[in-house]
């Protein structure tokens, strides 16, 4: 089986032979200004304490990280964009694959994005997620991490011009997203573990984060 970094290599190459040289340019440009600008500094890192959240799920129950720690040994938290980005699928099926392991090393796996819980219930049953996909609406746990940045303008209309709707995916015209962040908590709330990237292309492997549990067991 390929591991992520090996099916997003394959997406790359695909979307570098079908994307026009503009788009390419102006999307690489401003990924690297994120990267330059460092926004990531900002963001929890290992040994830093997460603060509770409470969050709606797919069905709209809310689900909360104290809870979530009372039941498993750790939890694992991972931001995403939105069902409309293709790095952010092929990072949740990569972390379908080894969700049936973490719940053997009793840790509890939920993903969280900008998007409403109706968008959220159609991505969990479109790609089969039998783990929990959270709503955090207008990022406000994402932003109390650090990890909220502003997508620019020219992006914003390079996903319109793909079809995107990611007002309408949100209900928020904010254009406001998180960086993909992967973390794995212990029961005191503890970050044994973090990927966090100004870069949306490059993703946390899900194997990283069942080594990382087993070397805190």
């Amino acid at each position: 089986m390929k591991t992520l970094s090996e099916e997003i290599a394959k997406y790359k190459e695909e979307f570098a032979h079908k994307a026009p040289e503009e788009v390419k340019k102006i999307m690489d440009a401003e990924t690297q200004k994120l990267i330059k600008a460092n926004i990531s500094k900002n963001a929890l890192k290992v040994g830093d304490q997460m603060s509770n959240f409470i969050l709606p799920n797919a069905a709209n129950k809310l689900i909360s990280l104290d809870e979530i720690l009372k039941e498993n040994d750790y939890a694992v938290i991972s931001f995403y964009r939105g069902a409309w980005c293709p790095y952010c699928n092929l990072e949740l099926r990569a972390l379908q694959r080894i969700n049936e392991d973490l719940v053997a090393l009793k840790a509890k796996l939920v993903a969280i994005s900008p998007q409403t819980p109706d968008v959220s219930l159609s991505l969990k049953e479109k790609q089969e997620l039998a783990f929990e996909v959270l709503s955090d609406l207008h990022n406000k746990v994402a932003k109390a991490y650090g990890l909220v940045f502003f997508l620019p303008p020219a992006v914003q209309a390079i996903y319109e011009s793909f079809g995107h709707d990611i007002p309408g995916s949100n209900n928020d015209n904010s254009y406001e997203l998180p960086m993909p962040a992967t973390y794995v908590i212990n029961k005191d709330k503890k970050i044994i573990f973090s990927f966090v990237n100004e870069d949306y292309r490059k993703r946390c492997e899900p194997q990283d984060i069942l080594l990382a549990i087993r070397e805190n067991s």
